[in-house]
């Protein structure tokens, strides 16, 4: 494994070593590589929430021009397809 050297606030370096003294984590090297391990799911989430936002997107270009429409005349179309399913 690499050694690094980081910088915490006084606030985290002592909830870490709380974390240890209570037997919750073995190490302080173990927080922070749970903490990494969350970090790196939350960007994994958000690069396939991009993903598919970019996917909403191209699908809506595709779906052909815009058109304005009032919400009453909305209203109605969302009543007629409701409808028609049942």
């Amino acid at each position: 494994m690499r050694t690094m050297t980081i910088s915490l606030s006084q606030q985290q370096a002592s909830r870490i070593k709380k974390a240890v003294d209570t037997g919750a984590y073995a190490s302080n090297s173990e927080v922070l590589r749970d903490a990494l391990r969350l970090w790196e799911q939350r960007e994994d989430l958000r690069a396939l929430e991009l993903a598919r936002l970019k996917k909403a997107y191209d699908a809506g270009l595709a779906s052909g021009d815009a058109r304005e429409i009032g919400a009453e005349d909305l209203l109605k179309e969302f009543r007629k397809k409701a409808s028609a399913r049942g």
